[in-house]
């Protein structure tokens, strides 16, 4: 395809196109002429991916670089390319080899909580995990408004978060093509979130109903 079809299904300007181009995000595509090259379905997936991290995960032009060139590596690793785009596995494995003690997540208020959690669950989880310090503050917060709600009480919800993620990784695992499976779990992970609190609240208003009375 030309590159003002690419434009239009992809919905992205032709000069962000051009940008990404430039700044090495897109590769380049087949030349045709000394100014015209044709695109393919493959810088399709990309272009979508670049913006779902640029515009949805909020990631620079030069960490999405980063994020791209590593889920190329890790082509068919599905586990590596998930947490790659989720922000759980660090782009560069030596990043935190200079990081200072008291700055380690085991000094995080509310750790031990959240480490508990994770053991009772048995769940395998990198340290670099954001939801750990997520759950850690929450926790933390009820704790100083002196509500009785600690590490235990999350595990029927943790419990059911297993089940959706069963759900979100059964969506990865029709494709063994890397910008596919990270562009899926971009849409599955973080684009579906609103929806997932928004079912959340309508079965609570469901629920009050059958208790007490619509």
């Amino acid at each position: 395809m030309r590159i003002s079809e690419l434009t239009r299904r992809s919905g992205v300007p032709n000069a962000t196109i051009k940008f990404y181009l430039r700044e090495g995000l897109l590769p380049p595509g087949r030349a045709t002429s000394a100014t015209q090259a044709e695109y393919s379905e493959a810088h399709l997936r990309r272009l979508r991916l670049i913006r779902a991290l640029i515009g949805i995960r909020g990631l620079s032009v030069n960490a999405t670089r980063e994020v791209l060139n590593a889920v190329s590596e890790h082509e068919a690793e599905v586990h590596q390319v998930l947490g790659l785009v989720l922000g759980v596995r660090p782009v560069d494995k030596d990043e935190d080899k200079d990081v200072d003690k008291d700055e380690e997540p085991d000094h995080e208020p509310g750790r031990s909580d959240v480490d508990a959690l994770v053991e009772r669950m048995g769940w395998q989880l990198s340290e670099h995990a954001p939801a750990r310090s997520v759950i850690a503050e929450t926790l933390e917060t009820l704790r100083s408004l002196g509500a009785d709600f600690g590490w235990r009480t999350l595990i029927p919800y943790a419990e059911l978060a297993q089940q959706t993620a069963a759900l979100d990784l059964d969506q990865l695992k029709n494709t063994d093509d890397s910008l596919e499976q990270a562009e899926r779990a971009v849409l599955l992970t973080i684009l579906l979130e609103p929806a997932l609190l928004a079912l959340r609240r309508m079965a609570q208003e469901h629920e009050s109903a059958v208790r007490h009375g619509g």
